[in-house]
């Protein structure tokens, strides 16, 4: 498929701003003060977030992702802070509220769950031809999406503790009250109902809350998906696009895909969170346990098609084929304070695997086959 003709792909990523010693530290607002392309503030003041252009190609994708990346890591340098992928803080850390009023309504109508939140995701847009096309693909992608989480679980420890899990963020994501998956929806205007009813009944403060696994953007004609971990390597988001815009692409052109019951798609990322890739994930469609390799593949088989199109399938086979062979970051995390013992190494690895050597695109002369299990 030629370049013109594919889907535009655009990435967000949240990141903590850390010190030397790894702790988290309130420096948001000096960070991205002043008009920083694609560098903003987040809820609390130890984030920053940096935002892509829409790409349709993933070499100018990844290099749009460094050198933001590299951005923020020299503004965050000049405060003397340091940029960390993780989606939670390993070590103790207590949040400092972005002083702005929305913000501050989110703390005096959710309490806790926004006073304490202090997390850090990956979301994918997707670009669309109209929000009937935007539709079909949040119905259809939806059991896919805990693949995704699982593959990019980065999130094990949560101030100074093991949780147990292999993406704790999704845990505390859940806890808002929009969070999570949907069911299917006849059409935009259901949709649009639907979120209309949640900030009219105050159960949402604005649309900036749909925090839905698949939505809608309110600001840009996409798909975004907002399920994945952030990375600590800056190219670790590349594959994930691919698989969303494979995913969007499949679910509207070969549509409609079939529904599973959001409590089955909730227990599929229950599974994702907990086990990352370690253990059998959840195929919300059967009902069945299954081997998290084998579901990565089942998921690849299923938008093989759209990834060939698209001309993304030996990156994708390439970058899965890595993950299941070394672990997803939360493995990486578990095994340097299994080394270390000392969770700031872990903050502190993170940091030093976001600067590594410039993106290199795998060797793609090799004959396309299936990822080796």
């Amino acid at each position: 498929m030629s370049v013109s003709r594919r889907r535009t792909v655009g990435v967000e990523e949240e990141f903590l701003l850390v010190d030397e010693h790894g702790v988290p530290r309130p420096a948001a607002p000096r960070v991205t003060a002043g008009s920083h392309e694609g560098i903003e503030h987040e809820l609390q003041q130890e984030q920053a977030e940096t935002g892509s252009r829409p790409r349709r190609d993933l070499d100018e994708l990844a290099s749009d992702l460094e050198l933001r990346r590299q951005g923020l890591s020299r503004l965050a340098a000049g405060h003397g802070v340091r940029v960390a992928g993780l989606a939670t803080s390993p070590v103790m850390a207590e949040p400092t509220l972005y002083p702005e009023e929305r913000y501050r309504r989110m703390v005096s109508d959710y309490r806790t769950t926004a006073a304490e939140v202090l997390t850090c995701g990956c979301h994918v847009h997707v670009g669309i031809e109209s929000e009937a096309e935007g539709i079909r693909a949040i119905n259809g992608i939806q059991p896919w999406l805990s693949v995704l989480l699982a593959l990019s679980a980065n999130s094990p420890f949560w101030h100074g503790t093991d949780t147990g899990y292999a993406s704790y963020r999704r845990q505390v994501q859940d806890r808002w009250p929009s969070s999570g998956p949907t069911g299917p929806f006849r059409d935009p205007d259901e949709y649009h109902s639907l979120v209309d009813t949640l900030i009219e009944t105050g159960v949402l403060l604005d649309l900036g809350m749909v925090y839905f696994d698949a939505r809608l953007s309110a600001r840009y004609p996409t798909v975004e998906i907002r399920v994945a971990d952030v990375g600590a390597e800056p190219d670790s988001a590349v594959p994930l696009a691919a698989l969303c815009r494979a995913l969007v692409e499949s679910a509207v052109d070969d549509g409609p895909w079939p529904a599973a019951r959001p409590e089955l798609l909730r227990g599929a990322a229950w599974r994702a969170s907990r086990y990352g890739l370690a253990g059998q994930l959840m195929d919300p469609l059967t009902g069945q346990r299954v081997p998290a390799p084998v579901r990565v593949q089942q998921l690849v088989d299923r938008v093989r098609p759209a990834l060939v199109r698209n001309g993304d399938l030996e990156r994708v086979e390439h970058a899965l084929e890595q993950v299941l062979r070394h672990g997803t970051g939360a493995e990486r995390q578990r095994a340097v304070y299994a080394r270390r013992g000392d969770l700031a190494d872990v903050v502190l690895d993170a940091v030093e695997r976001g600067h590594p050597e410039p993106y290199l695109v795998p060797n793609t002369s090799r004959t396309a086959g299936r990822i080796s299990l």
